[in-house]
């Protein structure tokens, strides 16, 4: 057992997958010498050589896209970007290549593709740094789309999502990355399948629905809320696409109210696709609407305005008080 960041437990999981398969390989910008803007590939390009972590141009679309022809040839490349809001110049290719040529094959193709994306808020970054884009690729067909929240899972589901034969947008919550936890590292028998939600905390009165930088968030609701007796359950979503519904359901249906809590603005973010469903297959088992607590539909603010922006703990308590108000 190890005591490691969340950044810390990446890179050991990077360098597991390295030593088990010389076919995976890294590419991204700053990912070798320096090992990467938050050290998350510290180490690696020493240790594996500068063929397989590679320092690329500042060219999104040239990574993923010489990634999509390193899979071809049966490779399997790890694409770094940089800050989640770099992404966008790669959505050609990861929207109409990465995730389609699977399909258009008929499944003959395969494109073991891991894209690592930090993101999320709460460091102080200028524009273009704090984004939330998951919503973009859950709702692109033939994508994969995971997020960890803590050490041990992002040890494990790395390397999960580097062994998948499918493409797999991997996000990673940059304000968690120094906090610590202990990691089983001489093992898999405690891997949760990276598709499938975890029960982080049980509870009876209400269900917490969240993915990355927010389950800590939901977390510390839950502990404060006990302090006003009620019972918070949290689920860590792990997996946007597939999602992981009949654990959710269970949930709902245990508790009869929901809350959805994520970074990304509110409007027509992941959390209406979960109250959707949830609206529609547990109807009759809820108490109240399922609500969303979440950013604004505004471009994300500058550092100091972060605190007024990110949903925080006072404001997800605030939407479990409203369900017991309908």
């Amino acid at each position: 057992m190890s005591v490691l960041t969340l950044s810390k437990a990446i890179n050991e999981g990077l360098r597991k997958a390295m030593e088990d398969d010389p076919k995976v390989l890294i590419m991204g910008e700053d990912v070798g010498k320096l090992g990467g803007v938050f050290r998350v590939t510290d180490g690696l390009q020493k240790d594996f050589g500068e063929d397989r972590v590679i320092d690329t141009p500042l060219a999104e679309s040239g990574i993923v896209g010489t990634a999509i022809g390193l899979a071809l040839r049966g490779y399997r490349p790890i694409c770094e970007i940089q800050f989640d809001g770099f992404v966008f110049p790669a959505a050609d290719q990861i929207i109409t290549q990465l995730a389609k040529m699977p399909l258009r094959s008929l499944g003959a193709i395969k494109l073991p593709v891991v894209v690592r994306i930090p993101c999320g808020g709460g460091i102080g970054a200028v524009e273009h740094h704090s984004e939330s884009p998951e919503a973009y690729f859950t709702h692109t067909g033939g994508l994969r789309v995971v997020a960890c929240s803590n050490p041990a899972d992002a040890y494990s589901m790395i390397q999960q999502a580097v062994r998948c034969d499918d493409p797999v947008i991997f996000f990673e919550p940059k304000r968690r990355y120094w906090e610590k936890a202990d990691v089983d590292t001489s093992s898999t028998d405690w891997w949760t399948p990276f598709d499938e939600a975890t029960v982080v905390r049980q509870g009876t009165d209400v269900t917490l629905l969240a993915y990355g930088p927010m389950v800590k968030t939901c977390l510390e609701a839950a502990t404060a809320a006990q302090e006003e007796g009620r019972s918070l359950e949290v689920i860590d979503l792990r997996s946007l696409n597939p999602l992981d519904f009949p654990k959710v359901m269970e949930s709902a249906r245990k508790t009869g109210r929901v809350v959805v809590v994520h970074e990304a603005p509110v409007y027509n973010g992941f959390g209406a696709e979960l109250a959707a469903r949830i609206t529609e297959s547990c109807f009759y088992h809820l108490e109240s609407p399922v609500l969303r607590v979440g950013g604004f539909s505004t471009p994300y603010p500058p550092s100091k305005l972060e605190e007024h922006y990110l949903p925080d703990l006072d404001r997800v308590l605030e939407a479990v008080d409203r369900t017991f108000t309908f």
